[in-house]
């Protein structure tokens, strides 16, 4: 079990001549855990984000960080915030220098870094967030998205521990919603604690570990996705509506189907529980194959020549690098959400597929098809791209 990095025990916080904001709640954050606050607006979920880095200090109980009460004194504000980063719902808000490139050094020239190392974090966090070549761009020229990434950066460049962000997909169509939580899912698995504040329930359930719904500053439920989310009249109250799959699922039982397993978060965990409920497998004898095309390994001739060799096959692209290489190469994708599901859908129905992806996400599709393939005994085979660099 992970340590614990974030720690509240019955904190409170009421604001000037307003009704109390955080009325008393208790809960605790493990490192490398992704969490959604999950609310309607009021709910306290923005108020209780903004002392996780200081920027307002509870009326009564006590916040911990990495079991250390916070203190508030100025020295340990600046620690406990290089530590903890705070992006805002409104990027224009935050983002306040001329041009990208001096709004990401911001953070690291006010900790004192020496030049050459400032030029060297900012590259490597507009690298992370895929805005290379964007250091000269004046920020109002930028979309909502590419805004919300300069943000993004801007934290990234102070290396902290755990990343907040206040509604990350808020005025944001569904791509770039999608695009911003892969970004997300990306940083977490390279070791970074995330947490979100959302009334998006569709968007948080797949996503989250734990989810902790809210309303009127209190805790109504917090748990894995399928807890937290699995009381109706909880949902109704904090007027949101049930997750998609859920609601089906609930669905289904009312109806007299017995179901067996967990509760699905994805489509094929909906699949899975289908066919199991209708006794019905997939026609195709033999599994297609999964190959993976790490874009930090493998330059483009050696995806055209792979390419050129297995044309019709599904092309999905995961990771802020593996999507800018997609597009600089004109790579058709059939996927950039969800991608190693859905190449598992595909591979069932006998199809190949290819994942785009960075040396960082190797391992989760290794993980998450083994994990698949362990759980329902279909071998579903991932390869390689030959031809990468060692």
């Amino acid at each position: 079990m992970s340590s614990i990095i974030l720690e509240a025990r019955e904190i409170r916080y009421r604001y000037p001549r307003g009704m109390e904001a955080i009325c008393g709640i208790s809960f605790h954050i493990r490192k490398k855990e992704k969490i959604a606050l999950v609310g309607p607006n009021g709910a306290g979920k923005s108020t209780l984000l903004a002392m996780f880095n200081g920027m307002i200090r509870p009326d009564s109980g006590v916040l911990l960080f990495d079991n250390q009460p916070v203190q508030y004194d100025s020295a340990s504000l600046r620690m406990l915030r290089k530590s903890v980063g705070f992006v805002l719902q409104n990027p224009d808000r935050q983002i306040i220098a001329p041009t990208v490139y001096q709004d990401v050094a911001f953070g690291p020239t006010n900790l004192g870094y020496p030049e050459h190392e400032v030029k060297r974090v900012v590259t490597q966090a507009l690298r992370h967030v895929g805005l290379e070549g964007f250091e000269h761009r004046p920020p109002h020229q930028l979309s909502g998205g590419e805004k919300k990434r300069v943000a993004i950066a801007g934290v990234l460049a102070m290396d902290p521990d755990v990343l907040v962000l206040d509604e990350p997909t808020s005025g944001l169509d569904p791509s770039g919603s999608e695009d911003i939580m892969e970004l997300l899912d990306e940083l977490n698995h390279e070791g970074k604690t995330i947490i979100i504040s959302t009334h998006n329930v569709e968007l948080a359930y797949p996503w989250v570990d734990r989810a902790i719904l809210m309303l009127e500053g209190k805790i109504l439920e917090e748990g894995i996705p399928e807890k937290a989310f699995g009381n109706p009249e909880y949902v109704r109250r904090a007027h949101l509506s049930l997750p998609t799959l859920l609601e089906l699922h609930i669905e289904l039982q009312k109806r007299g189907f017995h179901l067996q397993g967990k509760k699905p978060h994805t489509v094929l965990d909906m699949m899975q529980t289908i066919e199991t409920l209708f006794e019905k497998t997939y026609s195709s004898a033999s599994p297609g194959a999964i190959t993976m095309y790490n874009v930090d390994r493998h330059s483009p001739e050696s995806f055209s020549s792979w390419h050129a060799g297995h044309s019709g096959v599904s092309i999905g692209a995961m990771g802020t690098r593996a999507k800018q290489r997609a597009e600089n190469e004109h790579i058709h994708l059939d996927f950039t959400y969800g991608v190693i599901d859905k190449c598992i859908l595909r591979a069932l129905l006998g199809e190949n597929s290819l994942i785009m992806t960075t040396d960082t996400m190797v391992d989760r599709v290794f993980q998450r098809v083994n994990a698949y393939v362990n759980e329902s005994g279909i071998p579903i085979t991932v390869n390689m791209m030959e031809g990468g660099s060692p």
